[in-house]
């Protein structure tokens, strides 16, 4: 049997879709792939649709079956090795869900991510004293102090890939509503809006804010997330999350209704330069 994984990284996501196309390629049905490996139909869905790792035997007899030369069989081995490594996240594993563990590889492939927030700052925005008191507040499920820790250095490293050379265009609107609701004493929300105001001179960073005065807009179901991706095996995908897990969505239909709703948010919202100037108005009051 193949290894199944809590989450794929995004490296296997994308080779399953394209063993996927070869197999399609090919003019093979799954049944006939699965005679040629003699394992159950259901092992090689799983394999294209990246819920367990890539075997590289298994690999190696369907790439020839469907035609594939022996240099170009030997670069999507290499490939496959590379993306069945644990991505860096995986070491927290013990404290990470496995639904979010696919968030984390999703984030770090992404060329382009939108959110939008109603509650709370974004966690790739976050200072370590504000995650540490949102955390706290019993959001992640788990309020043991360890896991609280653990929580906040994978939220802290996560941060790390707005500053890497291949950095994606990171597009957020956060309503005031995160902002005005405070997360520990007044120095943990002086130090936030300081750490907004230095994300906000990014040249890859634009923060939105959407004042009560604006009113009402088409957002005000709940946060979630857009990505999008420089390959182009993976679609535009969003990212919902609900108490106890999460949806990812890549259907063309809802992919365009969830970025409809974020491009009117970012118009009604207020500009970027507006933006810094509520932030510094805030941070006097503070």
């Amino acid at each position: 049997m193949s290894e199944p994984r809590s989450a794929p990284t995004v490296g296997q996501v994308v080779l399953g879709r394209r063993l996927l196309d070869l197999r399609l390629g090919a003019g093979l049905g799954r049944d006939e792939a699965a005679r040629i490996l003699r394992v159950a139909p259901a092992t090689v869905r799983r394999m294209e649709t990246a819920e367990v790792s890539l075997k590289i035997p298994y690999l190696q007899l369907l790439l020839k079956a469907y035609g594939v030369s022996d240099a170009e069989a030997e670069g999507f081995v290499q490939l496959a090795e590379e993306a069945n490594k644990p991505g860096w996240w995986q070491r927290f594993h013990d404290i990470l869900p496995g639904w979010f563990s696919m968030y984390v590889s999703l984030e770090g492939a992404a060329a382009l991510i939108r959110s939008y927030e109603p509650h709370f700052v974004p966690g790739l925005l976050q200072t370590e004293d504000y995650a540490r008191g949102v955390l706290k507040s019993g959001a992640v499920g788990q309020t043991e102090p360890d896991d609280i820790e653990r929580h906040v250095a994978l939220r802290m490293q996560r941060q790390e890939l707005l500053t890497r050379e291949d950095a994606p265009r990171l597009w957020i609107v956060m309503d005031e509503t995160a902002l005005r609701r405070p997360v520990g004493p007044p120095e943990v929300m002086r130090g936030q809006v300081d750490k907004l105001l230095e994300a906000a001179e990014l040249l890859n960073v634009t923060l939105q804010i959407a004042p009560f005065a604006s009113g009402p807009h088409p957002g005000t179901y709940g946060p979630f997330v857009l990505f999008r991706f420089a390959v182009p095996e993976l679609p535009d995908m969003v990212y919902s999350e609900y108490l106890t897990g999460a949806v990812y969505l890549d259907a063309r239909a809802e992919v365009a209704t969830h970025l409809e709703v974020m491009d009117r948010m970012a118009a009604q919202a207020a500009t970027a330069q507006r933006t810094k100037e509520i932030l510094r108005d805030l941070r006097k009051e503070l």
